[in-house]
Order: structure tokens, then C-alpha cells, then sequence
């Protein structure tokens, strides 16, 4: 088995998942995401998106909400891989053909509470008429919500008849209204090129997929392994054994992880001295285990947790500076100003005072913002 230095694993991280160039406009968008594999959703909006944060992060010349505009419809579409995610147009076929028997996010639950006569007459009205919104279909009722890890479910029976053909593929996400509503349409015209290609086995697709986009995959059961953990068990040592995918440990650590095929460590990389503030569920992130361990750096995402039991703050996103994590900051867009929060600079590390203001300056502008404004939590040093 092959061990990584800890210099060696962050090298390969930072280039394998993009975070060592610099691509451009939308274009640059749809390529982050070829790259990726994914890119995880999560509705919070501090400073965009998850998914903006994300490409952001590795996309020059675009701003907050041009991920979407750039990839649906034609070019991804949602669905669950590690958890809710945009994914390449091409996955689609394995995903279409999977759904059928996959018991993705509740299924049969939420099956059961709507009659097939509203289902089918909810797909006939997109068929007709998509794309359209939950809020622009006919009212079918009132069902009881379905919640779930403390998300509130829909109380709207057309909401739910959605999601259940949204989970099953015969309807997908094809872009957000100008409200951030999702609006679904037939996969046949949103995904033209793809819809009825053939599928490759799933089992094995889905491993190295999920492998190529984390990067290092611990093999212990995780949240990188979400809803693939039947294929964990099942096709890990063959894979291993065919050469589909590495095994590797890095230095300190006994921890064994899998890597794609093949992997290239770089000598050095590339940096232009600019800092990447980093979404909160960018996939760098994914494993805080492993970010501790080559970073030195002590992730956790709180937003989900009480005040008084944050160490932190809410929605906060680590800072990204010449191949480490220099700290943390904590921001909002409050009318047409960036509002910066609280900033934590990590001990033991350089702060770059400039590149921060740079980087700051370049969100605001990509968040349509004309003005920074650093509290007193956030000053210069």
C-alpha cells in the first residue's frame, strides 16, 4: 500500500480538485463541475450559495448565481450523490436506470402518501406545460409533511408528487426561477443528449465516481460514503483488485483511503498569491478528519447548531492561502455592502492582511456588492 507524506497528500488535493488554477466565465463552470464530479447543494445564502461558493473558488468572471444559469439546464442536473448535489449531464443514465429500485431519501414513505392519480396527473402537467415550479402547477392538496434530520418537509401535496418524480428521474430540475424556486421539466428536454443513452453498470461507476471526487475516500464508513454504502461492502477489494481504484495511507496515520487509479503527485503547484475563501461544504472539506491530519486545520461546519454551543459562528468559510488554511471568516451580504463579520486567523500561520482585502473586494463583486465593511471582530492587524 502506498503512503503519502502529508505535503505529498495536500499537493495532490489542492490540483486534483482544482484549487490550483484558475478557469474562467461559464465555460469554466461546467468544466469545475466535470472535473468535480459533484458539487454539494445546500440552500443557505450568507454569501451564496454552497454551490456558488464552490465555483467561485475556482472560476474567475462569474458572480453569485451563474452556477446554475451556467449548468441547467442541458449540462446537470440534481440529485443525491454525497447528499444533494448538481451532477454532470452524463451520470444521468446511471442515475435514471438506478432509480427504479434505489430507495433514495424516504421514497417509499412519501409513495405512500400520495395516490398515483395525482403523480401521474403532476408529470402530465410538466409534460405539457414544463418547465414550471411546484408554485405554478395545479394545487392538489394538502398531505402530511415528511420530515427528516430535522428538515421540515412539504406540506403541499404537488411539492411531494414532484419530489417523488424528482428522486425517480422521469422529472428533473432545470434551472431556478428568479425567486431560487426550483423548476422541473422531462428529462427528454433538459437533458436532450443524455436522457436515453445507455447506462454503465452502477456499482462500479458510482465507486470510482465517488472516489474521483473526494479524492482521498476514507474507506471507514462516513458521510462521503452517503448512498453508496451498499457498494462500500460489496465492490471495494474486487475494484482494488482490478486496479479501478488505489489504496493509500498518509504519513501519521493508519487510516487507510482510496484514490483513482493512477495518481499523480505534483512536484510543486502553481499559485498566483490569491486567497479562496472556501464554501462550507466544498469538497476539500468533505473528510475533517483527513484536513486536520494534512492541514493542521480544525474544521466543523456549526450552522446547524445552537449559539451557545458554536466555537466558532454560523455560516462560516475557511480561508485558502498558498496551499494552506489560513483561517476563517464569518460574512453576510447586508444591502449592497459585504459585511465581514468575524475573522479568526489561524495560530502558528502567516496572514496575508492584502490578499485577504483583495479577496474580499473580488467576492463583493461577484455578490453585486459596491462596498466592504469590516467590524470590529474583522479588522486589519
Amino acid at each position: 500500500m502506498r503512503t503519502l507524506s502529508k505535503d505529498d497528500a495536500r499537493r495532490f488535493l489542492l490540483r486534483h480538485l482544482g484549487l490550483d488554477r484558475w478557469r474562467r466565465g461559464a465555460r469554466g463552470i461546467r468544466a469545475t463541475l466535470e472535473a468535480l464530479g459533484c458539487i454539494q447543494l445546500d440552500p443557505l445564502d450568507a454569501i451564496g450559495t454552497n454551490a456558488d461558493l464552490v465555483t467561485l473558488a475556482r472560476v474567475d468572471g462569474v458572480r453569485r448565481g451563474d452556477v446554475y444559469d451556467a449548468l441547467l439546464p442541458r449540462h446537470a442536473f440534481e440529485h443525491f450523490a454525497k447528499e444533494r448535489c448538481l451532477v454532470p449531464a452524463r451520470a444521468f443514465p446511471q442515475y435514471r436506470d438506478r432509480a427504479i429500485a434505489t430507495p433514495w431519501w424516504r421514497l417509499h414513505a412519501r409513495s405512500e402518501r400520495v395516490p398515483r392519480s395525482v403523480l401521474e396527473a403532476v408529470y402530465e402537467e410538466v409534460a405539457r406545460h414544463g418547465p414550471k415550479s411546484a408554485a405554478e402547477l395545479s394545487d392538489h392538496g394538502a398531505v402530511e409533511a415528511l420530515d427528516w434530520s430535522g428538515w421540515k418537509g412539504t406540506s403541499r401535496m404537488t411539492t411531494m408528487a414532484l419530489e417523488i418524480l424528482w428522486t425517480r428521474c422521469r422529472v428533473v430540475v432545470s434551472g431556478r426561477a428568479s425567486d431560487g424556486a426550483k423548476r422541473y421539466d422531462l428529462p427528454s428536454r433538459a437533458l436532450p443528449d443524455h436522457h436515453d443513452a445507455p447506462a454503465a453498470e452502477y456499482g462500479p461507476w458510482a465507486l470510482r465516481e465517488r472516489v474521483a471526487s473526494a479524492g482521498l475516500l476514507a474507506r471507514a464508513v462516513g458521510p462521503s460514503w452517503s448512498m453508496l454504502r451498499d457498494v462500500r461492502h460489496t465492490l471495494t477489494e474486487a475494484m482494488l483488485a482490478e486496479g479501478a481504484v488505489e489504496a493509500v495511507t498518509v504519513e501519521g496515520s493508519s487510516r487507510p483511503y482510496l484514490a483513482p487509479a493512477g495518481l499523480s503527485i505534483p512536484r510543486r503547484l502553481k499559485d498566483d498569491g490569491r486567497m479562496r475563501v472556501l464554501g462550507p461544504l466544498d469538497p476539500l472539506l468533505w473528510d475533517r478528519k483527513l484536513v486536520r491530519q494534512i492541514f493542521g486545520f480544525d474544521y466543523v461546519w456549526e450552522v446547524y447548531k445552537p449559539a451557545s454551543a458554536r466555537r466558532w459562528g454560523w455560516y462560516v468559510c475557511p480561508l485558502l492561502h498558498r496551499g494552506e488554511l489560513v483561517g476563517r471568516v464569518e460574512a453576510k451580504i447586508s444591502g449592497d455592502t459585504l459585511v465581514v463579520q468575524r475573522l479568526w486567523r489561524e495560530e502558528g500561520v502567516d496572514f496575508d492582511e492584502d490578499a485577504f482585502d483583495r479577496a474580499l473586494e473580488r467576492h463583493a463583486e461577484a455578490c453585486r456588492a459596491t462596498a466592504v465593511k469590516r467590524l470590529r471582530a474583522a479588522r486589519r492587524r
